[in-house]
């Protein structure tokens, strides 16, 4: 049995519905693995959407662990979180300390792991592009897809590392950006400066919107089938490397048609 540990700030309905797709399939029996606990950066009453999440982890009888990254950098009279990570990931290791894991999953979790950290809990973290595609926030990817004209979009499960978005990738998800829903949004901003495109529309573009909202769609079912793999053994971890069966460092797997059979079946059952 995988035994997961689970990172998230919890902000809204992405945090919930990803911790939600593992841990119904885990009580289904569809997945072989435990989540031996679920860690929030954020504590009761901090936010809204937080407590939604931390009632959410609770009613599946995971144990919850918080302490706020907030609260502490405040403490320690810091002006952001980034000048005293390492002593906020110190913390964070001392309470994790009795509960031990075989991975690890970020998902929704709004802070970068230390050096440290990285090597303490190896994880896994979703990035919304292919691999060898753009790297930075959700934001900058799309805006980058955009201005090349690319032809296709996707989302890479990769190991959490100090190279951001740059770790050794396990999958991906891949989707046309092209066709059918995409190439009258496409025609809307032909010809038109991306700069002024940011300034006029922003995050509103409807091309934008178009490509983030097919993403969407496809990280719930790739997270599912990527720790499926390393349920099964097809795949695991070793020195921060994804190994194969054999122990062999192995490109990303390609989950396209696992995903696409769950989208097509959920279609299907509304």
């Amino acid at each position: 049995m995988l035994r997961l540990g689970w990172f998230s700030t919890g902000r809204g309905g992405g945090s919930r519905g990803l911790l939600s797709v593992v841990a119904d399939a885990i009580q289904r029996g569809e997945l072989d693995a435990e989540i031996a606990f679920v860690f929030c950066n954020r504590e009761p009453g901090e936010h809204s959407g937080s407590d939604e999440y931390m009632t959410l982890v609770q009613s599946y009888d995971i144990p919850l662990v918080t302490h706020s990254s907030q609260r502490f950098r405040k403490e320690q009279g810091a002006p952001n979180l980034a000048s005293v990570r390492e002593a906020y990931d110190r913390e964070v290791m001392a309470l994790l300390a009795e509960l031990t894991t075989d991975l690890n999953v970020l998902a929704g979790y709004g802070l970068i792991f230390g050096a440290e950290m990285a090597q303490k809990h190896v994880s896994l973290n979703l990035h919304p592009a292919t691999p060898d595609g753009p790297i930075g926030t959700w934001q900058q990817v799309i805006w980058e897809l955009i201005e090349n004209r690319a032809s296709e979009s996707g989302t890479i499960i990769h190991i959490a590392t100090e190279d951001l978005d740059r770790g050794p990738p396990a999958s991906y998800v891949s989707f046309p950006i092209h066709g059918q829903g995409f190439d009258d949004l496409w025609a809307a901003v032909a010809g038109k400066d991306i700069d002024a495109l940011k300034e006029k529309h922003g995050e509103e573009l409807p091309l934008l919107q178009h490509i983030r909202a097919e993403g969407l769609r496809r990280e719930r079912p790739l997270l599912l089938e990527t720790l499926k793999v390393f349920a099964s053994g097809r795949l695991s971890i070793a020195d921060r490397l994804v190994v194969d069966s054999d122990g062999t460092p192995t490109s990303p797997i390609c989950l396209n048609d696992e995903v696409e059979r769950t989208l097509a079946q959920a279609g299907g059952s509304d």
